[in-house]
């Protein structure tokens, strides 16, 4: 297992490379530039901005001077927020970033196992059939137009909670189940389906002969197995909860790194937009790599960097 770790954080590396390379020449091939929008701006002073940021060389000398930045982990100045680097930029809103997908994902993981795991030990009950429904309403609805529907009805009709910003526990409470709901339900049918394959092998039916209660053939001897499909689910899904999160801290005005995210695609801010790539980036594969380690917890069939 140590092998195999070490061998995934060495092939990160590569990857950040060839992410950042793309993420360079695709903004640099789009149209328009950081600049274009100060209509008042001289020739003269925009000749010495470009000078600064080096838009005045090649663009493959733009290429060599922005990779070796980030080999020193210096993402260079900020066109639009002036006076600000990339790396203050992500310190200012990676935190509540991280946060709140972190909130989203740990509620979505809590309640649809909680939800599956009921739905399949209770199959073709009404608790079933509720949940269930439950699930694909969830999953039919996305979180774009699930978090306006939550301001109206707990922001604008109930006045229960407020309805934007983050200034406390209360500000986090409608973003957080905005973001983690689809999630939820799908957590909730993945875990419904992997119970309901496991219930009926063999060895559950020797559980259940010997007289074990049903409450610990779920616990000791169904959950672990059951799961495998929601730890597989886990790692896109949290690829999915950061982009995610960019809508979220739109509607709810939140300030974390998507909205400099999207601002700064807007307005062409090369590094803002590079430095934020690769901070999602390397989530990913840190989050991939936590579910492989699960899967071997989980199963102790499971052997990596063995043949």
């Amino acid at each position: 297992m140590t092998t195999y770790i070490l061998k995934r954080l060495l092939s990160v590396i590569p990857v950040i490379f060839v992410i950042a390379s793309a993420s360079f020449f695709i903004m640099r091939g789009a149209p328009g530039g950081p600049f274009d929008k100060e209509r008042n701006m001289t020739e003269e002073v925009r000749r010495s901005l470009e000078a600064k940021y080096h838009f005045d060389k090649p663009v493959w000398r733009q290429y060599l001077i922005d990779m070796g930045g980030l080999l020193r982990g210096d993402l260079g100045p900020s066109f639009q927020y002036e006076g600000r680097t990339v790396n203050e930029i992500i310190a200012d809103g990676f935190g509540t970033s991280l946060l709140l997908g972190a909130m989203a994902m740990a509620l979505a993981v809590v309640l649809g196992l909680s939800a599956g795991i009921l739905a399949g030990a209770r199959q073709n009950s009404w608790l079933d059939h509720l949940l269930m429904s439950c699930s694909m309403t969830g999953i039919s609805i996305p979180n774009f137009v699930l978090g306006p529907l939550l301001v109206l009805l707990f922001s604008l009709t109930l006045h229960w909670l407020p309805v934007a910003g983050w200034r406390g526990a209360r500000y986090m409470i409608l973003p957080t189940i905005a973001l983690a709901l689809p999630y939820t339900a799908y957590i909730a049918r993945l875990a419904r389906g992997g119970m309901l394959e496991v219930i009926r092998t063999d060895y559950i039916r020797t559980a259940r002969a010997k007289g074990l209660p049903e409450r610990l053939v779920i616990l000791r001897h169904a959950l672990r197995p059951a799961v495998m499909p929601v730890v597989s689910y886990l790692g896109p899904a949290s690829a999915h909860v950061l982009t995610g999160i960019l809508v979220i801290e739109s509607i709810f005005s939140i300030p974390g790194l998507g909205r400099y995210f999207v601002l700064s695609a807007l307005n062409r801010d090369y590094t803002v937009v590079l430095g934020t790539v690769l901070i999602y980036s390397t989530l990913l594969v840190f989050f991939n790599l936590l579910v492989d380690v699960a899967y071997a917890i989980l199963d102790p069939r499971v052997r990596y960097g063995t043949k």
